[in-house]
């Protein structure tokens, strides 16, 4: 039945008139928002505010990421949050006292998902406060991670800060990370939850007499799996540059597909003679893919002069052009980026590996390649260690800067 109404509410906020005429009682400030995933809350933040021109923007806020909506549209009792670079959106009623919202979270690239949604004003927690007087258990710390699913395992690092009874972190993994992650210990359960416009995220856990994890992770409408983990200050993953490779007998990467105003683009086209190129294999549904785009943009802005190029290969949730390149330029707009993009594909990860047959897989959004001077690949990067996972970020910028640099500063390729 939840669904159902779900459903409704989400078709009724459809037909609404989109405006930036606001609400007089809706209320600007900290909102504490939830989803309904699987029968549990998944709380975030919101912060509202008004815009000099009498409409609204917003923040959605997990940890230290502050995610700005800047289209918020406001029509008689109904509020909409396009959800920034993602193709999805909040829809939701407006309270008489302006103090409550109650809608959905829809997604548009998907079929029938629709996840009920509520928020309330002025209440700035996450997950309710311990208001028990006992000692607090104590999550903080780097540990070894497993996921289990009923198909599969999945190995992970789990990094946690802690003060008092707020909890912050991430997990890493062979092919990204988890993002920034924001929650508390109640009643000795840790809690921890994150919603980017995309990916929905639950994360429970205990601990046991030995200092050991086990708790429930909770994806979106139906994704679910339990996990352990062991504390581990020497945890480590597979080596990111091993994971994708070229096979036998290939030495380069060939293509040819159409930028977003159809033009066709190969890396034998002059503009990427003798420079090195860097392929940033994406999707604009991707969250990890936007951290990469935001690291990317400003660094390609301040380094093109030197001889370096970026493109990026879109592979979009729709196989239709105009749908995909709609995707790209709202994403190019938004975050404000000057290197050049293709529509390349599906993001269906066996439909990139095809597009791309010299590569023995496309294992993760983003995938990171990197050209040399003379048109050979240099190395392959899977995934992306993103700025919610602190030093693990920096030292991926001081590995990507000493490798591109090397690039440049290699010259013996063209000299044979």
């Amino acid at each position: 039945m939840k669904y159902l109404q779900a459903i409704a509410i989400g078709a009724i906020l459809f037909s609404c008139d989109k405006s930036n005429t606001p609400v007089s009682n809706i209320k600007t400030g900290e909102w504490r928002a939830s989803l309904e995933i699987q029968g549990r809350e998944l709380p975030f933040n919101i912060d509202l505010f008004n815009t000099k021109g009498g409409g609204y923007h917003a923040y959605i806020v997990n940890a230290d990421e502050r995610l700005r909506l800047d289209d918020v549209f406001v029509s008689d009792d109904s509020i909409d949050f396009p959800l920034h670079i993602f193709d999805a959106n909040i829809k939701a009623k407006v309270s008489p006292d302006g103090r409550t919202l109650t809608g959905s979270f829809i997604k548009n690239d998907v079929d029938d998902y629709v996840i009920p949604f509520k928020a309330e004003f002025d209440k700035g927690y996450r997950f309710k406060p311990d208001t028990t007087q006992g000692v607090i258990e104590q999550f903080a710390g780097k540990y070894e991670v497993t996921f289990i699913n009923p198909k599969d395992t999945t190995n992970a690092i789990g990094v946690f800060k802690q003060n008092g009874d707020s909890v912050t972190g991430t997990f890493l993994t062979a092919t990204g990370d988890y993002r920034y992650l924001q929650g508390n210990v109640v009643d000795g359960k840790m809690q921890l939850s994150t919603f980017d416009g995309n990916h929905a995220y639950l994360f429970t856990a205990t601990k046991d007499s030995n200092g050991n994890l086990a708790g429930e992770f909770l994806s979106g409408k139906s994704s679910k799996a339990t996990w352990t983990a062991i504390k581990n200050e020497d945890a480590t993953l597979p080596n990111p540059e091993s994971l994708t490779y070229l096979k036998p007998g290939y030495e380069t990467i060939e293509f040819k597909f159409p930028d977003v105003n159809g033009n066709m683009v190969s890396l034998s086209d002059e503009k990427y003679k003798n420079k090195v190129v860097i392929l940033q294999l994406f999707g604009t549904w991707c969250p990890n893919c936007m951290d990469e785009t935001k690291f990317l943009a400003p660094w390609y802005e301040k380094n093109k002069d030197k001889g370096v190029e970026v493109i990026g290969l879109a592979f979009e949730k729709k196989d239709d052009f105009g749908y995909a390149s709609g995707r790209v330029k709202n994403m190019i707009e938004k975050l404000d980026v000057k290197y050049d993009f293709v529509i390349a594909g599906t993001s269906d990860k066996g439909n990139a590996s095809k597009a791309l047959p010299m590569l023995n897989k496309v294992g993760a959004f983003p995938t990171t390649i990197f050209i040399g001077k003379d048109g050979k690949v240099k190395s392959i990067h899977t995934g992306f260690s993103g700025p919610g996972t602190g030093i693990y970020y920096e030292q991926f910028v001081q590995h990507f800067n000493e490798k591109v640099n090397e690039l440049l500063n290699d010259n013996l390729s063209l000299n044979n």
